[in-house]
Parts: structure tokens; sequence; C-alpha cells
């Protein structure tokens, strides 16, 4: 489902403040694939997601998404089969306008727009029966303004409405790190019901240790722009913290006392 081949990526070349983010970066994705990408800051993570979303554009290197390359194609043509929630709740959505108005946009996404209503009667009910699956009373509130909203709500609005048009991946860049622990916990729930009814192909940036490893199929970690690690199946299900922490010590040549040490390197 996506093919990531040699990927390089440089910012500010040729001055003080240069820094290499991707370096040779290759990964394949088959499709169903949910894999979770940790590793310290600066090891290329968000540049990998933006690179894939077309934020910006690689120095070379080529990026396939089911068979098409789409290395030259703008962000917002990708965005008609990418979709995207972000770390911070108040991104991904329109807070001035209602959850049923939000839920419209993310349905209409990658489709030509007239001068109809912006939500018909039959959409209505249909918005309802799907916020009625995040089991949090939004269907109740569907006029309420998206903004008002705690932040836990919003991620998991964000959530559906990524996933509304089945997009062929889904991109999750640290959607529950701004949520407290338990929020944080009842999202990444949703995060997998959502994948696994959607039979979606994802992937998910977090600095929770504990989190890459419980959820997904597969764990890649990444340090200095390059995937160091990669780990599915059998494997990934036997891991703990302090394996990974090794594995890390034994690939980058750098001990680490903690996750969170590691983390924050």
């Amino acid at each position: 489902m996506l093919k990531l081949e040699h990927l390089y990526k440089t910012f500010n070349p040729g001055t003080i403040n240069q820094k290499v983010a991707l370096s040779d970066l290759s990964l394949h994705l088959n499709p169903g694939d949910f894999v979770t990408v940790i590793g310290g800051n600066g090891a290329g993570k968000s540049t990998m997601l933006n690179a894939i979303a077309g934020v910006w554009a690689v120095d070379s290197g080529r990026i396939i998404l089911d068979g098409q390359d789409v290395t030259a194609l703008p962000e917002h043509k990708r965005a008609n089969f990418i979709g995207r929630v972000f770390q911070d709740p108040m991104m991904g959505t329109a807070p001035n306008m209602q959850l049923e108005e939000n839920l419209a946009l993310a349905m209409r996404r990658g489709q030509r727009r007239g001068l109809g209503w912006g939500v018909t009667k039959a959409e209505r009910e249909v918005y309802r029966e799907k916020l009625k699956t995040l089991n949090l009373g939004l269907e109740d509130r569907m006029t309420v303004k998206v903004g008002l909203l705690s932040g836990g709500q919003r991620q998991a609005l964000t959530l559906l409405m990524a996933s509304l048009q089945k997009p062929k991946l889904l991109l999750l860049d640290e959607h529950t790190a701004a949520l407290d622990p338990a929020t944080a916990a009842k999202v990444l729930d949703l995060s997998d019901r959502i994948v696994a009814e959607n039979q979606l192909t994802a992937l998910m940036i977090t600095h929770n240790m504990t989190d890459a490893i419980k959820h997904g199929n597969r764990l890649i970690m990444m340090n200095e722009g390059q995937i160091i690690l990669d780990i599915s199946g059998e494997e990934k299900k036997q891991l703990t913290k302090q394996m990974l922490m090794d594995k890390f010590a034994e690939l980058a040549g750098t001990q680490v006392e903690s996750d969170q040490v590691l983390l924050s390197k």
C-alpha cells in the first residue's frame, strides 16, 4: 500500500543550521498494516509523516501509494486519499462549525462542491449513527460547535472524520500526546477499532513505548533519519520496554537507562 524508496531530506542545507532529517529511508507497508513508530526527538518521525502527506518535498527518493507515484503530488491532492490526525486536538477540524458540518466536510473530501444544502436529512441520520459508535453521546450534540468539545472528544471526532472516506493511508501523528492518560487510552482503543473495522493501513507516531508495543501489528524505531529496527508478528508481541531500550543501545550505539531518556534524545 505504501512504498518509501531511498528518501533523503535535509533542512537548511549548506548553513550552520543544516539538519539531515531523512537519510536513505526506505519502508514498505502492506495493506492493513498498522505500524507504530518510535524514536527520539529529531529521529525523523514527523519528517517522514510530513513527507508522505506532502507537507514538504523530499530532496530525492520516491513515495508510492497504492501503486501511484505521489512524490511530486501537492499536499491538497494527496489529502484525497490520506487521512491524518494531529497531536493538537485543535487541528483537523473547523472549531466554529457544528459537528454535523465538520462531518459533512469530511464526507465530501475529494468531491466537487455545489450549492445544495450543506447537510441533508439523510446525511444527518448517517452522521448520527456514526457518532453513536464513539460512545461519547456526541450523536445528541450534532449542532454544537466543535470548539466546545473536550480534547478527547475532539480527537475521537477527528478520527471518525479521517476514516469516513476510508483513506488508503491513515497517519496518526502523536494524536494522544496532548491528552490525559485515561482519555489517551480511550482514543487509542478507538483508533484500533476504526483501523480494524475499516481495514485501513495506518502509521502511528508515539512517544509512549508501552503504547507502541501494545498497538498495531508492526513496530519500527527510527534514529538519525533511518529505520534501525523493524519488528512484527510474534516477535512484537513478546516485546518489553526493556528489550526495546536494549535494542536501541545495540543498534544506535548509545546506552540508555530509561525510556524517558531514549525518547527525549
